[in-house]
């Protein structure tokens, strides 16, 4: 999404984590081309940045803590609605009702999305699952067009091998082709005409 706030260019660099999380999921290939071309996957030495994020990490799983250090507490800040339009239009919940009436946004949910590239790796799918898991056992089904992506084959897979998909459809949810676009109303919809105004959520 950097390009939808004005950033020409966006990395990601490739560290030691990265190595090791392809490795464990049986893509030693990757890494190991990757590794051909760290210099082009760091960030530029002596760059300057309007703000910066530090996250430490405990060197033992078992005590790991993750201290970021921002202007605020963590556990303090609001959920958020993202958009519409733009990425970096945030609203807390607490004022998104009256920001839907203000802007006379639509206050139907057309469609909910989970996936795409904003929260589609295994453990959001499994946390996801388990929620349409709980609400399939008490008869529950999804109001609106529940849809999901996952963020890439070996996800789709992994869920596919765990029963995930299978919880998914039993609330009415459609799992989708693992890509990039639902997140912004990109993809095959016949539940809207072409220029029906609707609100989407992912």
């Amino acid at each position: 999404m950097g390009a939808e706030i004005g950033a020409t260019t966006s990395i990601f660099p490739f560290n030691s984590h990265m190595a090791d999380y392809l490795n464990a999921t049986n893509r030693s290939e990757i890494a190991q081309y990757f590794s051909q071309f760290l210099h082009n996957f760091q960030a530029d030495k002596g760059a300057e940045y309007d703000d910066v994020i530090n996250i430490v990490r405990q060197p033992t799983f078992e005590s790991a803590i993750i201290n970021v250090q921002f202007s605020q507490n963590l556990s303090d800040l609001e959920p958020h609605i993202n958009g519409p339009f733009t990425p970096d239009l945030a609203t807390p919940i607490s004022k998104f009702a009256e920001e839907v009436q203000k802007n006379n946004w639509p206050q139907e949910l057309k469609v909910a999305l989970i996936g795409s590239c904003t929260n589609s790796s295994y453990g959001d799918m499994s946390r996801s699952a388990s929620i349409a898991g709980q609400a399939a056992e008490h008869g529950l089904e999804v109001k609106s067009k529940f849809i999901i992506t996952p963020g890439s084959e070996q996800v789709r897979a992994t869920i596919k091998r765990d029963g995930q998909i299978g919880i998914f459809e039993a609330v009415g949810g459609l799992v989708l082709a693992n890509a990039c676009g639902p997140c912004i109303g990109q993809w095959d919809r016949r539940d809207t005409q072409k220029g029906e105004s609707n609100s989407s959520a992912s």
